[in-house]
């Protein structure tokens, strides 16, 4: 075993690698949609690429956690849907604001975390509430005096990718005494068993199969490979570090995005979407808070 401040180290550092890939993971993708692999297909082969290779690994796991298997199932669903919704939103919609919407998770923690974890709303609760929803409609509003809502199924994707994600780590901190390699090998799972309904529901999508040059299959693999690495560093940090210092750390993703997105597709970002988006950041930054204080609350009980 590594001493503990080793093990911080790692386990922060391991943060740090996840959300860097994940700022440029849209790329790729939209270098495979480009190739003619849609979202579902690219998404299906890319996690199938870890689960084949690394999945046997964890059987022993998986096995010892039998008692647990109704909540590992609602993960890998949970997981799958964020993962699978988050592609198709990066395909389809602007990456900054894709990824603003996603982050709008802290809000969706709160109440996920009242009606399953039982946790008490406090003052910092109402305050992520008030700031992420805040952040929200500012980036949302419409000058016609339509309501403050996405604009389009990228949007729309983004949020629903955000509320599922908020609802994975809700289940998965049920699942505190669950080993990263079961969890991880269930987040795979899940989005292949969504991704093979998706193939099954639009065949099309694997249309590119009989021309593919190996290049995009080298893409498809190279992609899995990393996907594998960032699925076992999230949950090998997240067990080890505080929540509220591991949601500082995936902020760093829309730092990674914002100027990947400046450069590899010349998005840029208005001032309602600044305005909106230093809103939700500090609604991330409030949630950690919120996890301080219900800490302490429980233990003057």
């Amino acid at each position: 075993m590594f001493p503990i401040p080793l093990q911080r180290t790692l386990a922060i550092s391991s943060l740090v690698y996840a959300a860097t890939l994940w700022g440029v993971m849209w790329y790729p993708y939209r270098l495979l949609n480009e190739a003619g692999v849609g979202g579902i297909a690219s998404s299906f082969f890319t996690y199938a690429v870890p689960l084949l290779a690394l999945g046997w690994l964890h059987g022993r796991e998986l096995r010892r956690a039998r008692s647990q298997w109704m909540w590992l199932i609602a993960l890998g669903l949970a997981a799958g849907w964020t993962n699978l919704a988050y592609v198709l939103a990066m395909l389809e919609g602007e990456v900054v604001r894709v990824l603003l919407l996603f982050f709008l998770s802290p809000l969706w923690t709160v109440v996920f975390a009242r009606f399953l974890l039982h946790e008490k709303l406090n003052r910092a609760g109402w305050a992520v509430m008030v700031l992420a929803a805040g952040g929200a409609m500012v980036m949302l509003w419409q000058p016609n005096g339509d309501l403050p809502l996405p604009t389009n199924r990228a949007e729309w994707l983004a949020l629903s990718a955000g509320m599922v994600f908020a609802l994975s780590n809700v289940i998965s901190r049920h699942l505190s005494g669950v080993t990263e390699g079961a969890k991880s090998v269930s987040i795979w799972v899940g989005v292949a068993v969504l991704t093979v309904t998706g193939l099954w529901l639009f065949p099309g999508e694997l249309d590119f199969v009989e021309g593919a040059e190996w290049s995009v299959w080298l893409l498809l693999f190279g992609v899995g490979i990393a996907i594998g690495s960032m699925t076992y560093a999230v949950q090998y940090g997240l067990a080890r570090v505080p929540a509220n210092q591991a949601i500082v750390i995936f902020l760093f993703e829309l730092v990674v995005a914002a100027v990947a997105a400046y450069f590899l597709s010349m998005e840029r970002m208005g001032l309602q979407e600044w305005v909106g988006a230093i809103m939700i950041i500090t609604a991330s930054l409030f949630s950690g808070h919120m996890e301080d204080d219900q800490v302490k609350e429980k233990r003057h009980v």
